[in-house]
């Protein structure tokens, strides 16, 4: 994980988006948590990894025996325990780890769950029980596709690769046996353009950010030039508030 990427995170330190006022409209019946409740049952060892300040997991993982919730950030860790204290009933444990530099014992998880984080297919893989399963929803290049290119820039922009294929060939080489991908397009409407600012303030939605390129620099812009930001506003502001296509991908691969 690049440094410049790890401080703008530590600087977030949390990925509460509750104070962004948006409506989410659903076009593709996939959801994240349905999918590790399906593959999961109240004994169950899970690991979420790329946690953030726990947010979601305590909010919307479903029950299991025991959850490791894992962050390369440490503010994002320090978050997520100060959140876990609203959810005593929660069985889950918050630790500092790098996706890509995990340290567990081998064939230790029933599920694994990644959401909106990088991952190591292979470690994924060895860290899985037999029978064990992944579930991955991520960002893809041609997510906020019509903003990127009135910017000029984003994230995964100059990609030649989507992050979903490339995710998708590294299961595959990792030894995944079953894997079922699926594209996942969803619209949300914000009420402002002050909210839709704050979400690009907090995302690296507009950043030159691969998933793929370690060569590449990670420079978060907290300055949105102004002109062109009213050019998106003006396009594809509607009745329901300004628009903003979201690309996703989910999949699931068991061992």
């Amino acid at each position: 994980m690049k440094e410049n990427e790890l401080e703008f995170y530590e600087k977030i330190a949390n990925w509460d988006f509750s104070q962004i006022k948006y409506k989410t409209e659903k076009l593709t019946d996939w959801d994240f948590y349905k999918k590790i409740r399906e593959n999961t049952n109240e004994k169950s060892l899970a690991l979420d990894i790329g946690t953030g300040g726990g947010e979601n997991v305590l909010k919307k993982y479903p029950k299991v025996g025991m959850i490791i919730a894992t962050d390369f950030s440490k503010e994002m860790i320090k978050t997520a325990k100060e959140n876990q204290k609203e959810y005593p009933e929660k069985n889950v444990k918050f630790v500092q780890m790098d996706n890509l530099n995990m340290e567990f014992p081998k064939e230790l998880f029933d599920v694994i769950s990644a959401r909106h984080t990088i991952i190591d297919a292979k470690a994924i893989y060895d860290c899985l029980t037999p029978n064990g399963t992944v579930v991955i929803e991520g960002i893809d290049k041609n997510d906020c596709i019509e903003l990127k290119e009135i910017f000029k820039r984003g994230q995964a922009y100059n990609d030649n690769i989507t992050i979903s294929e490339r995710d998708y060939e590294d299961l595959v080489k990792a030894g995944f046996k079953q894997i079922e991908k699926i594209e996942i397009l969803e619209n949300e409407y914000y009420k402002t353009e002050e909210d839709l600012i704050a979400l690009l303030l907090k995302t690296p939605i507009l950043d030159d950010f691969s998933e793929f390129d370690s060569s590449k620099n990670f420079e978060h812009k907290t300055v949105i030039e102004s002109d062109l930001f009213t050019q998106y506003v003006k396009r594809y502001n509607t009745e329901k508030g300004i628009l903003l296509k979201r690309r996703l991908y989910g999949i699931v691969a068991k061992k």
